[in-house]
């Protein structure tokens, strides 16, 4: 006999999820920063969860700043709709007591994927002398996975270039480090021109990485984004995108649809292509995250 589907899931890594034939979407939400938001933000959560994407990935803010509210949200998305679960977890001034403490309780959680991210620095500690701190690579909180635990080891790439990096030959130098430590499958940064990730995954196969690649798509759905999306990624704006900015940008209706239409039409060309797995980072937003499912419902067979 099967097992029944909740217990499945949660036994589910997402590696054996992206490496099947059928497309598929997932998507991204986060946490509460304070308890009060903790309804609102389970509310949105589960309405996202309703879709039945392939996983959905709960992230960790920066510093640990929303960390306790992770695993509540993703343990809640697991039980609840048995959809399989990807747990951010950050490792940047954080002390090997506190990491230890914190992969302990995603083992409890029953939690198998794990997201590992160096994480942002938070702004008051930008200037600190970090070379006494515990961990400074996502690379180290990689291996300390990998001894403590069976989990499936996810991690972040950039189809551009780290804002850190000096080069992407070095970038990609460093990726394969990081892989080769024990990652199961990387995740891509934004990017709004589907051709710089062909052209990464090219440099990225002829250096030896092999794991599974799944493209991040950001839908842009007002005007005020498109700086913080530079900020964080550093992400290259074509003209096409500029453009629908430049024109819908004030009306917010009208810039949330063509936002919506432009990710779509990155997710279809990405399918057309050969990609199998998108991961959308969705924020929270049940429409935005209804709206696309809706959009390529017949390739998804949903």
């Amino acid at each position: 006999m099967f097992a029944p589907f909740f217990e499945r899931s949660e036994k589910m890594k997402i590696i054996d999820l992206i490496t099947k034939n059928s497309l598929s979407l997932s998507f991204e939400v986060f946490p509460p920063k304070t308890q009060m938001g903790f309804e609102s933000v389970k509310t949105a959560t589960e309405g996202i969860a309703a879709l039945k994407p392939a996983f959905m990935s709960v992230t960790y803010g920066a510093g640990g700043g929303t960390s306790e509210y992770t695993l509540d949200i993703a343990k809640n998305i697991k039980a609840k709709y048995g959809v399989p679960t990807l747990a951010h977890l950050t490792c940047v001034s954080s002390t090997r007591e506190t990491v230890d403490k914190k992969i302990r309780a995603i083992k409890e959680a029953g939690i198998t994927n794990v997201m590992a991210l160096r994480g942002d620095v938070p702004p008051s500690m930008e200037n600190c002398d970090r070379s006494s701190w515990d961990y400074n690579y996502a690379i180290e909180l990689v291996r300390e996975l990998k001894e403590k635990g069976d989990f499936c080891i996810g991690a972040a790439c950039y189809p551009e270039i780290h804002p850190e990096s000096v080069n992407q030959k070095d970038d990609i130098k460093h990726l394969k480090e990081k892989v080769d430590a024990g990652v199961d499958f990387l995740t891509t940064q934004m990017f709004f021109d589907n051709n710089l990730l062909y052209n990464f995954l090219y440099k990225i196969r002829e250096a030896g990485i092999t794991v599974p690649v799944v493209p991040g798509v950001m839908p842009i759905t007002n005007a005020n984004q498109v700086e913080r999306a530079i900020k964080l990624s550093g992400s290259f704006m074509p003209q096409r995108f500029k453009s629908l900015v430049d024109k819908f940008g004030d009306d917010p209706s009208a810039m949330k649809q063509a936002g919506i239409a432009y990710a779509t039409d990155q997710i279809i060309d990405l399918f057309a292509n050969g990609i199998t797995n998108v991961h959308v980072y969705s924020m929270n937003k049940i429409d935005v995250a209804e709206k696309i499912q809706g959009n390529l419902s017949d390739m998804l067979g949903k």
